[in-house]
């Protein structure tokens, strides 16, 4: 089986050369993202024979990995495996997370922590990771452990599906959120992980940054839940407020200010956030439709 090691890495020349050795022990190719790094890390991938990506500048670990995924795509890799250029990853357990896909039991599999019973992860990175993949569960109908593993083996036909557009750490849950709106299958494996070299990245900025993300594709996906249902609840509250103000104007003939700014404040935010669901509703509808997607391949 034709196996492609994909690697962003960004200032990973301490650990870079390790990580591409032993998965190149594993694989047929190993393809690096240089993403901007002002170190070693691409020159040192050069010269261990992987295939080296470069940016100009840092441009996020979701740009990385999108140009990995469509280098592999182009190369026509057979089977695609994802790993941190940190040293966190360990590739010698290639073979565990390729084994469902090359048994035919899944188009992406992710290597999760949790699984292995992971007794070493820093507690509030558990909670993090945990917290994060609850959200991303209740939201987009899965059921996964470890929704932040950057440790994943893709069939190639899977990869056209899930291609991120984050440029950030939420691209890890956009290719899951994605990946279970095109019914992909998704099966997790467990994984150790090394925590020696530490988080590059501040933990907080990390979970708001996924957070954010998420909640911007499934607003995207669901528009008329996400903004619609608050919209309605905005406008029922207003209402139900004014109503009260107008009660005690008939009673005693006296305008209760306060009430009535809020009454009319709620029912001027439903209204947008009904009409804003509205809109993103026919452009998601509208891009959708099979006339729209056939305008898209016609020739010119």
């Amino acid at each position: 089986m034709d196996v492609t090691v994909l690697i962003p890495a960004h200032n990973e020349e301490g650990t870079i050369a390790k990580v591409i050795v032993k998965a190149k022990e594993h694989s047929n190719r190993v393809v690096v993202c240089d993403d901007g790094s002002t170190d070693m890390t691409g020159r040192i991938a050069e010269s261990l024979g992987a295939e080296v990506i470069r940016t100009s500048h840092n441009l996020g670990y979701g740009a990385a990995l999108s140009t990995l995924l469509t280098r592999a795509k182009e190369i026509g890799a057979g089977v695609v495996v994802t790993l941190d250029g940190d040293g966190q990853h360990d590739p010698d357990e290639i073979p565990i997370v390729i084994e469902p896909l090359l048994k035919g039991e899944a188009d992406i599999v992710i290597g999760s922590r949790f699984l292995a019973g992971d007794r070493k992860m820093p507690r509030y990175r558990t909670v993090g990771i945990k917290a994060i993949t609850g959200l991303s569960n209740s939201v987009g109908d899965l059921k996964v452990s470890d929704a932040q593993s950057g440790f994943r083996a893709y069939a190639l036909d899977a990869i056209s599906s899930v291609l991120p557009t984050e440029l950030g750490m939420g691209a890890s849950t956009e290719i899951l959120l994605k990946a279970s709106r095109a019914s992909l299958r998704i099966v997790e494996v467990p994984i150790n992980v090394s925590y020696e070299k530490g988080a590059s990245r501040n933990p907080v900025y990390h979970g708001v940054e996924v957070v954010f993300a998420t909640i911007k594709h499934v607003s995207i996906l669901h528009p008329l839940i996400v903004y619609g249902i608050p919209g309605f609840a905005f406008m029922l509250y207003g209402l139900y407020l004014g109503s009260n103000a107008l009660r005690i104007y008939e009673d005693v003939h006296k305008v209760i200010i306060g009430t009535t700014l809020i009454s009319m404040g709620a029912i001027l935010v439903g209204l947008i956030l009904a009409i804003t669901a509205l809109i993103i509703w026919i452009m998601i509808s509208v891009v959708r439709s099979p006339l729209y997607q056939a305008g898209r391949t016609t020739p010119a």
